[in-house]
């Protein structure tokens, strides 16, 4: 397997997107993948790594990447060592960075004998699960989508009783229990919302998929309700909902993965995924 790690292409704004390879090199074209982490992820996060290769072994290019602004440095890309730029961070900066990957993955030097641009696949967790169901709405480059664990929602997710002591305050905080930060989100979170509010209804955007889309959801997710998936079902009648009948919002991962198997549900999933976006 090939992999080429922590390349450094420009993100929307100041910031660089950093980003991973994976694949075997034959010379000849195959489908793509690219991954999407969410709110408080990054690309090298668990099991992320191992997932890659299990992509590659089933014959697709692998790339997954940290958002601009997910709080993550080229230097330190599993560190949330800039602070400020997580508190700056917002729903417009992901979709615009990933429209970047995509414009560098569909034309890399690197790829360009690997990759067959018309099956370009999209995976989102979480939060980037409702950021891959918007891009795919606006972008007819992405062919299929899966979210695991996605929210079915970005407008009303965020209208909390604090909204004015928020904006008074310029800053809430969110507390990273794994790491013991206190994480800033500033209000210019809330405001690019309120003033993007038509390109981030996921709901419209699903309604009006085209395109082939899978949506693997947890009964014991914590983090992200089964609603969101009966929510994006709903919304795409043509998508395929696959619920998991106790898995949590990471599928039975935690971080750092040191196995070299999946917990159950974690491999059901990725099994899932790769037969989804094989036929």
């Amino acid at each position: 397997m090939n992999s080429i790690t922590n390349i450094i292409i420009k993100g929307s704004k100041e910031k660089p997107i950093t980003l991973d390879v994976f694949y075997n090199q034959t010379n000849q074209p195959k489908p793509v993948v690219i991954f999407v982490h969410g709110f408080k992820g990054f690309k090298d996060w668990g099991h992320f790594n191992t997932i890659a290769k299990t992509f590659v072994d089933a014959g697709f290019v692998f790339v997954k990447f940290n958002f601009s602004y997910n709080g993550t440095t080229p230097e330190n890309p599993m560190i949330f060592d800039d602070l400020e730029a997580f508190g700056n961070n917002n729903y417009i900066i992901e979709l615009n960075d990933l429209g970047l990957v995509i414009d560098w993955v569909l034309t890399s030097d690197i790829l360009c004998q690997e990759i067959n641009s018309e099956q370009l696949n999209l995976i989102g967790h979480s939060r980037g699960g409702g950021i891959v169901v918007l891009k795919a709405g606006e972008d007819n480059r992405v062919k299929k989508i899966a979210t695991w664990a996605g929210v079915s929602d970005f407008i009303n997710r965020n209208k909390t009783s604090t909204v004015e002591a928020w904006k008074e305050q310029g800053v809430v905080h969110t507390f990273n229990m794994r790491t013991g930060q206190q994480m800033p989100l500033y209000y210019q979170f809330y405001e690019t919302i309120l003033a993007n509010a038509a390109r981030l209804d996921i709901g419209k955007s699903a309604k009006q998929l085209s395109i082939p889309f899978l949506i693997i959801h947890g009964t014991a997710d914590n983090a992200v309700s089964i609603n969101d998936a009966e929510e994006l079902h709903k919304a795409c009648n043509h998508s395929k909902l696959i619920v998991i009948e106790g898995a949590d919002h990471t599928f039975g991962i935690k971080h750092p993965f040191t196995d070299t198997i999946y917990p159950e549900h974690a491999n059901r999933v990725i099994q899932q995924t790769i037969h989804f976006f094989e036929h």
